[in-house]
């Protein structure tokens, strides 16, 4: 797989800098502003420790999710979460509130109108998170990273304080089962993997983009099946999910990017060199095909939603996304031969 730390994004001058920065305190205030969106169901935040490692997460509707998703990241090392949840009616809101390293606050404002749960987000990580080494990750992402069977989050964090760095790349990597979606099975708080276990090795392509350096990654299982008459279309498969956080950083679509520009310069995207890891994508259980069908009608994950109806339309069918040219998943050093994430030298 080809690098792209040699594609850099040209500078944006002094007046492209001045525009990054009121973008920045545009976005921060919009965040501050959100926050009377938000009422506290569980506020625990005053057992955040000096140096524990926080997660943030929008969720709705992911009872079936979450139980595998908290004993995973509490075994990588998360300490505390901070969770937005949007309307949940299936229990989430529940579940969530009973978890002693949980903060919970709840909205039933629009998810697409708050930059897609950035707005609340943000505020969080504004007031709790400064200082913090902080994981920004949806309910269906999984992160992997060298030697993380046996090495924490705070081991990792540790290291990457040693070099100097302040951010983590990952690649999202779309994982799905062999045979119909709507032919599998999924027990609630067991490991997804075990269900969705395959993925496309590539074609993926990346560049960066002006004038915030960030890249942009695209390819995979996703524009193979849904986009491939408009890949431009397709799903960005690149995240800095994992930084140490400051209350003067703003992420500006998802984690695919954020402001100060410099941080989007610590990943160099597929067989780039820099520390990196993977985000498994589990989206593809069983549920997404009813799911599919909801959130078509809810018109709240894209910012055009009109021009996505296919997409929704192609999921609901169940469809087969193996082909014989798919891989199975056998683990973090797998991913770094086929070049979707590195050690960076960490041994």
């Amino acid at each position: 797989m080809t690098p792209v730390s040699s594609v850099t994004a040209q500078d944006p001058g002094w007046i492209g800098a001045y525009r990054l920065r009121w973008k920045r305190r545009r976005l921060l205030w919009r965040s501050f502003r959100s926050r009377s969106q938000l009422t506290a169901r569980a506020d625990r935040t005053g057992r955040i420790g000096a140096h524990d490692i926080l997660a943030v997460a929008t969720v709705r509707n992911e009872i079936s999710r979450l139980p595998w998703f908290l004993e995973y990241y509490r075994r990588l090392g998360v300490d505390h979460f901070l969770v937005v949840d949007n309307g949940s009616d299936d229990g989430t809101a529940e579940l969530l509130e009973q978890q002693p390293d949980v903060s919970l606050w709840q909205t039933w404002d629009s998810y697409r109108a708050s930059r897609f749960g950035l707005d609340w987000m943000t505020w969080l990580q504004m007031k709790y998170a400064h200082r913090h080494w902080t994981l920004m990750v949806d309910a269906d992402e999984l992160l992997v990273y060298a030697h993380h069977e046996t090495r924490s989050l705070h081991d990792l964090t540790r290291w990457l304080d040693q070099q100097g760095l302040g951010v983590f790349g990952a690649h999202m990597l779309d994982l799905y089962p062999k045979g119909r979606l709507d032919d599998q099975t999924y027990e609630p708080g067991t490991d997804p993997t075990r269900v969705v276990n395959w993925f496309d090795a590539g074609p993926y392509r990346a560049q960066r983009q002006h004038p915030m350096g960030n890249l942009w990654v695209q390819g995979g299982a996703r524009e193979r099946v849904f986009f491939a008459q408009e890949p431009r279309r397709s799903p960005t498969l690149n995240k800095i999910p994992l930084v140490r956080w400051n209350r003067r950083f703003a992420y500006v679509n998802s984690s695919h990017s954020a402001l100060p520009r410099h941080l989007n310069f610590a990943y160099d995207g597929p067989g780039g060199s820099a520390p990196s890891g993977v985000l498994l994508h589990t989206k593809f259980l069983p549920e997404v095909v009813g799911k599919s069908i909801t959130e078509k009608a809810r018109r709240q994950h894209f910012h055009s939603p009109d021009l996505f109806g296919h997409y929704y339309d192609a999921i609901a069918k169940g469809p087969t996304l193996w082909t014989v040219s798919s891989v199975r998943y056998m683990g973090w050093r797998q991913l770094e031969e086929l070049g979707l994430m590195s050690s960076g030298g960490w041994e």
